[in-house]
């Protein structure tokens, strides 16, 4: 156990944040996902820190989408000065 771990809802600290990706994402089985969410419910610290993690996923997932398409002029142009190097 990690220092200052706390056990709520039956799962320690240190298990839930070792799922927490895998709860946010929906890959939990139900039963696993109810229990981290009690937990997180119910103990302070992890749930600031699923608040803030949660945050850092979703700015990178938007950060990380497919670019906007170049208009056909611009993505033309650019074929032909990468043609002429």
């Amino acid at each position: 156990m990690l220092k200052g771990e706390r056990v709520v809802g039956g799962l320690p600290c240190s298990e839930v944040l070792a799922d927490l990706s895998r709860l946010l994402d929906g890959e939990l089985p139900e039963a696993d996902a109810s229990l981290l969410s009690v937990h997180v419910s119910g103990c302070d610290v992890c749930e600031r820190f699923g608040r803030r993690f949660a945050g850092v996923l979703r700015d990178l997932r938007e950060g990380l989408r497919e670019p906007e398409s170049l208009s056909a002029g611009v993505a033309e142009r650019l074929r032909a000065r990468m043609a002429s190097r």
